[in-house]
């Protein structure tokens, strides 16, 4: 049986077990400890009758108080809303231009633009809007659709080969697979798509061949989207083949594959997700990626 004794030092008596020389002393719990305990189950008992605490099965008590969390954010929204309306309907009935100029609203642009972008749009374009392979850049002033103002919005509200009745369709023809052309009419058109935007290959003479050939199979299969100078058109989203710069690769492999197998990009309609001021506001941050990029 363990031996219990005072200890000289604390007065208080030992449990009887010790380890090593160090005897465990029989201290009780402090008041205060006890207190706090007290209070803290009371203040437990008064909020679980005021407010809603209990689950029971399919609901969960009421409480005294009637609090509901999800009312109160309903209303707060909805006040929040109330104080938004009138800055809301500037935004949608202001000309772009003036929206532009205005220094206030250039800030809000940076702050609500820039999180509406990085919540809709980085995931593809990337965080600086700059994109990557198979997404385009939006920084460099090359637009399959038009840069306006209008066009960009418009672009954001009913998407590309999307499901919007109104969305906007471009599609790229696999003139390899769907046997449109041959394996040789292709290699042809690579060259001669190559050459509109390197000269030292439109002047390579053992290219000449290929180069003509290809011209005439340019104009029969491509003119018709990408124009007879091969510049592109906005009103069906075909891209410039003269400027150097490709959205799924510029180099002999990336063209051919194109030329091979299609192309068929797709963006959201974000016209149910995002109000007409917010995408406003989001064109409006996009021109200003693309006037930050160029000004360095």
């Amino acid at each position: 049986m363990a031996k219990q004794e005072r200890d000289p030092h604390t007065g208080r008596m030992t449990t009887g077990h010790e380890w090593n020389g160090i005897k465990e002393l029989s201290t009780p719990i402090p008041r205060l400890v006890w207190m706090f305990l007290i209070a803290t189950l009371i203040c437990s008992l008064i909020m679980w009758v005021l407010l809603p605490a209990i689950p029971t099965g399919k609901s969960y008590t009421k409480g005294l108080l009637g609090a509901d969390e999800t009312q109160s954010l309903a209303v707060n929204l909805i006040a929040a809303q109330k104080r938004r309306e009138d800055w809301v309907q500037h935004i949608e009935v202001t000309d772009f231009s003036v929206l532009a100029a205005d220094p206030k609203m250039s800030t809000y642009v940076e702050k609500t633009g820039k999180r509406l972008f990085l919540d809709n749009c980085a995931m593809c374009h990337g965080a600086t809007g700059q994109g990557g392979i198979n997404f385009p850049n939006l920084t460099d002033d090359q637009w399959l659709w038009g840069g306006a103002p209008e066009q960009i919005m418009e672009t954001l509200r009913v998407g590309i080969n999307h499901i919007h009745e109104d969305t906007r369709y471009s599609v790229m023809q696999a003139y390899g697979r769907d046997e449109l052309l041959s394996r040789d009419d292709i290699n042809n058109l690579v060259v001669y798509i190559q050459s509109l935007s390197h000269a030292a290959l439109k002047a390579d003479e053992t290219k000449q061949t290929g180069l003509a050939a290809g011209a005439a199979l340019f104009q029969a299969n491509c003119s018709f989207c990408h124009g007879e100078d091969a510049k592109g058109m906005t009103s069906v989203g075909a891209p410039n083949l003269t400027d150097d710069f490709w959205l799924y690769g510029g180099d002999k492999t990336s063209i051919y594959q194109t030329l091979q197998n299609g192309r068929q990009g797709v963006m959201p309609s974000w016209d149910k997700r995002l109000t007409l001021a917010e995408r406003k506001l989001l064109t409006l941050y996009i021109l200003k990626l693309e006037a930050a990029v160029n000004e360095k």
